[in-house]
């Protein structure tokens, strides 16, 4: 059975980590995954109610977190804003005392006051870290409020009583202005479920009624106000309005829908209101697939937040020891313990990791909810390094480098005919045909305005052709020699060839050329179809490495030699028999939210069914790599210099605090910085 909670309250990324951990660790519980940055728990048991049982866990591991199911509407802020007043009351309270404390410090006759009033903003400041502190230590589980309680302890030890104040008051401040950032971010990510409206509007007899979305079927007839969001999956069946697909597809531009014109769920009616008929259930339909994308992202964790976590596991423990070494070895040697205590209690409050813990998964996170802003959903972090990383992109042809439709390209006539009479006459011969060439060639005709002829015995020979009578003249269609088109005919004597291709898609060009510029080292393209076919598409693109005729098991042939050679590959399509080679690459990449198991087997979507967000995503991907990578090195160098002059006894302990908190809010805010990052 699949359980999916909620964690409020839960601030600190290193004690989900740890939490998650301890999880998996329990007997009984699989698949579990907790998203820091949507405080979502998931996970698989046999037991129905297990709320008591993880909330014992989380309490074991942190306390003032609330357990609920996740479908619990009941909302959280509130109660998160209260605790921060709080807080904030208290800060500001233990701030004005250490302010005065500090005045006092130099003042002769007031070491008293001094004293009272450095522990009483220890207190207002660092009571709930030093609790925490101490029960980790109770619990043999050395984490970063055990090195701030320490640092206290040893502080006021040393009777440094306002640098003890000097610690906590610092920490406090950084630790809320932390929040803010971590729950600014939480705001723009949950922001991607207000795509998804919860109620429904059905129109019935010329009456409207609200009803919950999810209670929708199949063929409801919805009205759909203007401002509103379409609620499920559906086609227009009266009226026309544009609608903004931005929060879908990433473009800006809205669309002009009329009749029979298909809508997604999460589109916003710009401008009239329309009826429209529902062809999918709200489980199935554009947004709810997209938010559940988005919220499942978390499962799949990438290279850097695995590493960060069994960093944290390592790095307090080795960082205590090192504390205890530089405080005895040398006092053991010169006599001085006050002044060997005093640098190791800057070392440990220099080392704390929750600049990392807390930054690198956030940035992930940030860099996913991002993607989704410009049309590309990724299912982890994993595949958002594995994006950055690639250097060789391959391309199914129909459905992704070209449309889903063909077209006339070209018109050649025999023995001074017309092109217009061409066209009309096999436009007209092909009036009834509901074959894709015939509807590619009425459509040139509507194009260009030529009109159609009334005929007479129409007839239509599977695979060979179409024929009817202009009066006593038989007009044929049959395919052309090369295959590439089809030849017309009046009473067996061919007056002209039409050409017929797939529509290659108008941004399909522009983005290999991206592509390319990105540092692409090679780009193909891998289909079924007709060699000559492909070859016709690959010049007009200049692909230069083409592989057509090729069965699924063909294209993962390909692949898997690709990845050999280049290490990695993405693979984009948009097929069912392209399910096979998505799963196979190092990052499958489905077009649009069509064919159910290209996207269960892909590791991306890009949901507008354009490839416009794939170069605007490499760079987003890289951006999000670059910002871990950068959080990581800036963290240990500051840390691992202020430790280094503390040895020395150059470091003073409000430097180490700022080490601490001041390097944990920049990268905090490095990494939210790219949920508003632009990606042209």
């Amino acid at each position: 059975m699949k359980h999916e909670l909620i964690l409020d309250g839960l601030n600190c990324a290193n004690c989900a980590a740890k939490i998650e951990a301890k999880l998996k660790s329990t007997p009984g519980y699989t698949d579990v995954s907790f998203s820091f940055a949507t405080k979502a728990l998931s996970l698989y048991c046999e037991k129905g109610n297990i709320i008591q049982d993880v909330q014992s866990i989380v309490d074991s591991i942190e306390d003032g977190v609330t357990v609920r199911p996740a479908e619990d509407a009941s909302d959280d802020g509130e109660d998160e804003d209260g605790v921060s007043r709080v807080k904030l009351i208290l800060l500001i309270s233990a701030a004005v005392m250490f302010a005065a404390a500090i005045v006092m410090h130099f003042i002769d006759g007031f070491e008293i006051p001094c004293t009272v009033l450095s522990i009483l903003a220890v207190l207002a400041s660092g009571y709930d870290v030093i609790l925490e502190g101490i029960r980790s230590a109770f619990k043999l589980r050395l984490d970063e409020t055990t090195l701030m309680t320490v640092a206290v302890a040893a502080a006021m030890a040393l009777g440094d009583f306002v640098e003890a104040a000097a610690v906590t008051v610092l920490f406090g401040i950084g630790e809320i202005l932390e929040d803010k950032a971590v729950e600014k971010s939480r705001r723009d990510i949950r922001k991607l479920a207000d795509i998804r409206p919860d109620v429904a509007v059905i129109y019935e007899g010329g009456a409207t009624r609200e009803v919950p979305a999810k209670d929708i079927a199949i063929g409801t007839v919805l009205q759909i106000a203007p401002h509103s969001r379409v609620p499920l999956d559906g086609v227009v069946i009266e009226g026309s309005t544009a609608m903004d697909a931005s929060s879908l597809t990433g473009e800006s531009a809205p669309v002009e829908v009329a009749e029979g014109a298909e809508l997604m769920s999460g589109m916003l009616n710009r401008d009239r209101a329309v009826l429209m008929r529902t062809t999918k259930a709200y489980a199935d339909s554009a947004a709810t697939r997209i938010v559940k994308l988005v919220e499942e992202s978390a499962k799949n964790k990438g290279d850097g937040e695995k590493l960060i976590t069994r960093f944290a596991r390592i790095y307090t423990p080795a960082v205590l020891l090192l504390g205890v070494l530089i405080a005895v070895i040398p006092s053991a040697i010169t006599g001085d313990w006050a002044l060997w205590l005093k640098r190791a209690l800057v070392c440990l409050v220099a080392s704390c990791p929750c600049s990392i813990v807390i930054s690198v998964p956030l940035a992930y996170f940030a860099g996913i909810g991002a993607a989704s802003r410009i049309g590309m959903l990724i299912k982890g972090g994993r595949y958002v390094e594995a994006l950055a990383a690639a250097k060789c992109f391959c391309f199914d042809k129909t459905g992704t480098l070209t449309e889903n439709h063909i077209s006339v390209t070209e018109i050649k006539t025999f023995n001074n005919n017309s092109g217009k009479e061409l066209t009309e006459l096999a436009a007209s011969v092909e009036a009834h045909s509901s074959h894709p060439i015939a509807t590619a060639i009425r459509e040139y005709a509507k194009k260009h305005n030529i009109s159609y002829r009334e005929l007479s015995d129409y007839s239509e020979l599977p695979s060979v052709g179409v024929s009817a009578r202009d009066g006593s003249r038989l007009i044929t269609c049959g395919k052309s020699e090369d295959g590439e088109g089809i030849t017309v005919s009046v009473d067996g004597e061919p007056i002209g060839v039409i050409r017929i291709a797939e529509t290659i898609r108008a941004e399909a060009e522009a983005v290999l050329h991206e592509l390319n510029k990105l540092g692409a080292d090679e780009l193909a393209m891998l289909s079924g179809d007709r060699a000559e076919a492909c070859a016709l598409v690959a010049e007009d693109l200049g692909l230069k490495h083409v592989y057509s005729g090729l069965l699924p098991e063909g294209k993962v042939e390909q692949v898997e030699r690709l990845i050999g050679e280049h290490g990695s590959c993405c693979f984009i399509g948009d097929g069912i028999n392209d399910a096979p080679v998505l799963s196979r690459s190092t990052c499958g990449i489905a077009m649009g939210l069509g064919s159910d198991a290209a996207i269960e087997s892909a590791d991306m979507v890009l949901s507008a069914e354009s490839l416009n967000a794939l170069p605007r995503a490499v760079r987003l991907c890289r951006s999000t790599v670059n910002t871990v990578k950068a959080n990581i090195a800036f963290s240990l160098a500051v840390k691992a210099a202020v430790i280094a002059l503390a040895a020395c006894g150059i470091a003073p302990l409000w430097l180490a605090v700022i080490a601490d908190t001041g390097v944990c809010l920049l990268c905090v805010l490095n990494s939210v910085r790219l949920i508003r990052k632009k990606y042209e």
